[in-house]
């Protein structure tokens, strides 16, 4: 018997089917393979676009979530990202949040980061605050919550009581710096972080040497903010600190201009006048002796290291140089002082500033 026989022509056909069922399968699951790895890893959104923000709202639907990405022009391919929400299963698990999409990201990567919820950071910078509607803005303009959501917690006696402050000290809380928060943080999360920072900050040497100069760390704050008023400089603050702490010091009325600002909220005003002066108000320290109640504004670093290491010397009075380059003359008596004062005040008409 032959074994190894020529097949059949009716064999040769069936195995020619079979291949040809074989190489079409093959061809079918590589092809299908291919999409399939297309749908979930070709670059689809932010196509050699920068990147972007997604800003997802608190409650919203797929539908708006798609929407914002069609009408943002974030997605270049709709049915795969379509069909790859549907396969993820994220059209039920929708998370608010900011999300950064990303310079040629692929619908994988955005599905992963949506459905985990894995939000991006934002960047708050605290500098240049004088009262607490401005502090207000700054952090609302990085959350989801609005402006008046957010003073009507930062003056809330009873908030500030929270965390050991008053209302006219509160502010002092907050350290300027550049802090990392989340969109849908809430404000319980954000006070939360400003004290923590707050506290890191006053550590032993710091709270040591406010106590050596007899002065609280709420108070070395409400004196740095003084400072930090009077100038930009900071080679000049240990100095001025050094003026306003002789003043304290011997119980004699600080006569802050900044303070008188502050009291009227006059914040465009180039000159004090007699209305500042006379102004009733206890942040008024022509009025009262002692500090204000409250800082006039959030004081840089620099400012509140200048009152902890304050320079000590004999001058009690300081003034604007009369060259207007923002530069201060330091005087022991008040004659002197006056002196210079004229002088400045003649550059300042001189310039035509009123």
């Amino acid at each position: 018997m032959n074994l190894l026989r020529e097949p059949t022509s009716d064999e040769k056909k069936r195995l020619q089917i079979k291949a040809g069922i074989i190489i079409f399968i093959g061809v079918f699951f590589a092809v299908f393979s291919f999409y399939i790895y297309q749908i979930f890893f070709s670059d689809n959104l932010q196509i050699n676009k920068p990147d972007k923000p997604l800003y997802i709202r608190t409650g919203a639907t797929f539908e708006e979530v798609a929407d914002s990405l069609m009408q943002g022009g974030y997605v270049h391919d709709r049915l795969s990202f379509m069909f790859l929400s549907k396969l993820t299963g994220y059209r039920e698990h929708v998370q608010p949040g900011r999300y950064l999409i990303t310079t040629n990201m692929n619908n994988y990567a955005l599905f992963k980061k949506l459905n985990n919820g894995r939000q991006d950071p934002l960047k708050l910078t605290i500098v240049n605050v004088r009262t607490m509607t401005d502090l207000a803005l700054k952090i609302s303009n990085k959350l989801e919550i609005s402006y008046q959501s957010v003073l009507d917690t930062l003056i809330r006696p009873d908030v500030a009581q929270r965390y050991g402050f008053n209302d006219t000290t509160f502010i002092a809380m907050f350290l300027p710096d550049t802090y990392e928060i989340y969109w849908t943080w809430q404000m319980p999360q954000i006070l939360s972080m400003f004290q923590k920072q707050y506290l890191n900050f006053w550590n032993q040497e710091r709270r040591e040497k406010a106590q050596a100069i007899k002065l609280t760390p709420k108070e070395v704050i409400i004196m740095a903010s003084i400072v930090q008023a009077e100038t930009n400089i900071d080679d000049e603050k240990p100095r001025i600190a050094g003026v306003y702490m002789n003043r304290y010091n011997g119980k004699k009325r600080l006569q802050a201009d900044p303070t008188l600002i502050f009291a009227t909220q006059d914040f465009s005003a180039k000159r004090v006048t007699e209305y500042h002066r006379y102004f009733k108000s206890p942040f008024n320290t022509y009025r009262k002796i002692g500090l204000p109640p409250g800082p006039i504004n959030i004081p840089s670093i620099s400012s509140i290291e200048a009152v902890l290491n304050y320079e000590k010397h004999e001058y009690y009075f300081f003034c604007a140089a009369p060259d207007l380059s923002g530069k201060h003359l330091f005087s022991k008596t008040f004659d002197d002082h006056l002196q210079v004062a004229q002088t400045y005040w003649k550059s300042l008409d001189k310039a035509n500033i009123h």
